[in-house]
């Protein structure tokens, strides 16, 4: 199973010196049941990109937590067996496609890291300033958020993530 974990970019440098994402339980988002039922895709691609942002959206909640991270969202894609990943109950919008891996993940199996080109900061410093009141229904901050969403993430390989962090 494709698990997507949100981080910011000192937790992306927290991970590369420990060497593993962790320790557990680690909150990622993946292709859950609820996620299918609620995207109505049956095209794997669709809905892995649907659980790919539904960690960008996470990771723009960490950088609205740490004003001291910089604006770029982060996002590692790994692959992980099935009974490493539990579902999180529910089917609200917070818990859509999130699911629990119970022990830590070693970087390297990473599959990929995805990244905010440096061209998104002024978009994503806005939306996470915008992204509690948004939460809380405002139709203005919402438009906010939804221009960091614009941005595409980057791929990058895991032996790229030391440049990640100059």
């Amino acid at each position: 199973m494709r698990v997507y974990v949100p981080l910011t970019l000192p937790g992306l440098a927290e991970a590369h010196q420990a060497g593993e994402l962790g320790p557990g339980p680690l909150r990622a988002y993946a292709v859950t049941p609820g996620l299918r039922e609620w995207y109505v895709s049956d095209d794997i691609e669709e809905l892995e990109y649907a659980a790919l942002s539904r960690a960008a959206a996470a990771s723009l909640r960490l950088i609205a937590a740490d004003p001291a991270a910089p604006p770029r969202r982060v996002v590692v894609a790994l692959d992980v067996a099935d009974k490493a990943a539990t579902a999180t109950p529910g089917v609200d919008e917070a818990t859509l496609g999130q699911v629990a891996l119970a022990d830590a993940v070693r970087l390297a199996v990473a599959a990929a890291v995805h990244v905010d080109a440096d061209d998104a900061e002024a978009d994503v410093s806005a939306a996470a300033r915008a992204v509690e009141a948004a939460d809380g229904g405002d139709g203005d901050a919402q438009f906010t958020v939804d221009s960091a969403e614009d941005h595409e993430l980057l791929w990058f390989g895991v032996q790229e993530i030391p440049g990640l962090l100059k």
